[in-house]
């Protein structure tokens, strides 16, 4: 198992996409800021997508511009198509992310594409990235949405996600996330399914995992990945967003109860979990009423509680 991991802050996104508030631009750039101040070295801060769709993305290139005067912080952003990247790339990312469901259904339903169609939208971004300047050619990966079971399909067959992933690594991404979108999956299936992904793909070419907690198995099924040698996670302050049509549950992963856990287990993750858990006052204030999880910061830290040292 590994001895440290990335932890991907992508509350911002994934969180406030689902919120239907839109929070002011000024207190996103100071949840932001603050995140990094902790320790948290990957932040995914918005989406290229029309103002019309997503509302609460609309200063996404502000936010960018503003997260790319942070040291040591590496600034994500989701795309949707072609044109989300040409913005993500005119605005300097370091990372871009494409969502692609291996539900060729919700494919279909989310983006109006089906598998051929977004192998070709995919292979016209990694051809863009390409022919930037390699100093400042962002990282492209593909997020396998649905890969753990659909709403409109059910389970999807373990074959047709390893299929689609070497299609989309042969378009020329540089990586594949599995993403469990709908909640669905258990440590059983994280298990299967990244051993056989990685055997196709190869072990560093799948390298993050993009977990949900909707039926409470999100931290069980970090530890499945941590021994598949996963080392990066996707996670959301507070659990904002993820699962809009699971009332009462968080659908992404508490970022605090991530960090604490992981800590626990002496693997190190380079926050400073009391700073950290100082963020939520920021989200609160600007978002008031709105629920915010996590067991760690109503429980607080066990006395003796040490940060695992970098």
């Amino acid at each position: 198992m590994t001895q440290s991991v990335t932890i991907s802050e992508v509350g911002p996104r994934d969180g406030l996409q689902s919120v239907d508030r839109v929070m002011a631009t000024a207190a996103k750039k100071a949840w932001i800021k603050a995140e990094a101040e902790a320790g948290v070295g990957e932040i995914e801060v918005g989406s290229f997508v029309p103002s019309k769709l997503l509302p609460q993305m609309a200063d996404t290139a502000e936010i960018v511009a503003f997260a790319k005067t942070i040291a040591n912080l590496d600034v994500v952003a989701l795309v949707p198509n072609l044109k989300g990247a040409e913005r993500a790339i005119a605005e300097g990312v370091d990372k871009m992310s494409i969502p692609f469901s291996m539900s060729e259904t919700h494919s279909i339903n989310n983006v109006r594409k089906d598998h051929s169609a977004m192998i070709a939208e995919i292979k016209a971004i990694a051809d863009l990235v390409a022919k930037q300047p390699e100093a400042s050619r962002p990282h492209f990966e593909v997020g396998l949405s649905t890969a753990f079971g659909c709403t409109m399909e059910g389970p999807v067959a373990d074959d047709q996600i390893v299929r689609l992933a070497e299609a989309a690594m042969n378009a020329g991404v540089a990586e594949v996330g599995l993403s469990d979108t709908t909640g669905y999956a258990n440590p059983a299936q994280v298990s299967r399914l990244v051993r056989k992904v990685k055997r196709a793909i190869g072990d560093d070419k799948l390298n993050t995992l993009h977990l949900h907690n909707t039926r409470g198995l999100g931290l069980a099924n970090v530890v499945a990945g941590l021994e598949e040698g996963i080392t990066t996670f996707d996670a959301s302050l507070g659990g904002l967003g993820g699962c809009p049509f699971a009332p009462g549950a968080s659908g992404n992963i508490v970022t605090e109860d991530l960090v604490f856990m992981l800590e626990a287990m002496g693997i190190s993750t380079g926050i400073d979990l009391d700073k950290l858990l100082k963020v939520r006052d920021i989200v609160a204030e600007a978002l008031p009423g709105e629920p915010l999880y996590g067991f760690t910061p109503d429980a607080g830290l066990p006395l003796g509680f040490q940060k695992v040292a970098a």
